[in-house]
């Protein structure tokens, strides 16, 4: 049927505009979408204090680094190397450089100096180099020997702060009496709306927010913000041509696959953390679909064309694509979200609160007041300094 322009019941009359014609749904342009939030969900628990804690821990660590640039008498054969880190050592360990087969094993320490012999067990000496990573394997202990000293890592206390989030809600007797399209209760409606801004600036805080750098629990001065994930990324921050992460096609810093699985691998090798969330901004999705543009086959009587990426399979992890408005053009967040809680503040999630009246207006305030727990920040990740055209 061609289109007339007209309703359908009314198709070939023509009646006198008498009234007028509004439709009763109001229509919003403004983004207020959240969905990383949606992919995090509700808490397990509330925050009790605007100061929320969290206790985290960490394993012996079983890797360190050469601090060598003259091997006596070559690298080869060496038996004195000094490392970064020599308490991670104890007599009997077996160790292996990184990149090789040969296994070393620790005959003595001297503060960062460990005595070595090299071969151990038949297997080919490699040539060590300054900053090479060795790995201890494991320690072999004498049979009845006496226990070594206990070694043990000692627990941390990590923090964020609650961030009170307010808008006011004003509606005049008048208003709330006159009868408006599309709208029943006027004040409902500038409920809804102020709420919708503050749970789109909650996400925003989540990825971006800050602390203040002095004081940061606030003050009658100060205002109480919290850090965001990118702030809290310390550990795992990659940028493309550096760092052990490739050079990404294009310009050298487009996102591309070798960037992405580079990230994710070096994550992964020293971390438990399971990344199952990639959160990048509208270009670097387009930048993730393109993965698959050159391997997508079609049929002539198909109609369709898809070009979308929701999921990406690795050897490190199934991640969900996660695309938000907030996340910097040029970055990229690779995170494990079972590590990750946005919280109210016990008994202040979002909600309304009258406000005494004056006058002939019905005043009234949308408050909620969150924070952020981010546990094991080596446990995410962040690329950044991505091409943006």
């Amino acid at each position: 049927m061609p289109f007339t322009g007209k309703p359908t019941f009314g198709a070939g009359t023509d009646l006198p505009e008498l009234y007028e014609d509004v439709s009763d749904v109001i229509g919003i342009v403004s983004p207020y979408e959240t969905p990383l939030l949606n992919h995090l969900g509700d808490s397990k628990r509330p925050a009790t204090n605007t100061v929320h804690e969290w206790i985290e821990d960490t394993l012996l660590p079983n890797t360190d680094t050469l601090n060598q640039t003259v091997f006596t008498p070559d690298a080869q054969n060496a038996t004195s190397l000094t490392v970064n880190n020599g308490v991670r050592f104890q007599v009997g360990d077996s160790v292996r450089p990184d990149g090789s087969n040969e296994v070393m094993q620790v005959t003595a320490i001297a503060v960062n100096v460990l005595t070595v012999v090299r071969g151990y067990g038949g297997t080919t000496k490699a040539t060590l180099a300054n900053a090479k990573k060795l790995l201890i394997i494991g320690n072999a202990a004498l049979e009845g020997a006496d226990a070594n000293a206990a070694r043990f890592t000692n627990r941390t206390r990590k923090q964020n702060y609650t961030q009170i989030f307010t808008a006011t809600v004003e509606v005049s007797g008048s208003m709330q009496a006159v009868r408006t399209y599309g709208v029943q209760d006027e004040l409902d409606y500038q409920k809804q709306e102020r709420m919708r801004e503050l749970i789109r600036d909650l996400e925003n805080c989540v990825i971006n927010g800050a602390a203040p750098a002095t004081s940061p629990q606030g003050g009658t001065t100060i205002r109480r913000s919290m850090n965001g994930i990118i702030k809290q990324i310390a550990t795992n921050v990659y940028t493309p041509g550096s760092g052990g992460i490739p050079s990404g096609g294009g310009s050298g810093s487009d996102l591309n696959e070798a960037v992405l699985n580079a990230a994710l691998r070096a994550t992964w090798e020293q971390s438990s953390g399971q990344i199952d969330t990639i959160v990048v901004g509208g270009f670097q999705k387009r930048r993730i679909n393109a993965f698959a543009s050159t391997l997508r086959a079609y049929q002539p009587e198909d109609v369709n064309y898809r070009d979308l990426v929701g999921a990406y399979e690795s050897d490190f992890g199934v991640c969900r694509v996660i695309m938000s408005r907030w996340v910097p053009t040029d970055q990229l967040l690779l995170l494990d979200s079972s590590r990750i809680e946005v919280m109210p503040l016990r008994g202040r999630s979002f909600g309304y609160k009258p406000m005494g009246t004056t006058g002939d207006a019905v005043h009234g305030q949308v408050v909620g007041e969150y924070t952020m727990e981010f546990k094991n920040e080596n446990a995410h990740a962040l690329i950044k300094g991505l091409s943006t055209s």
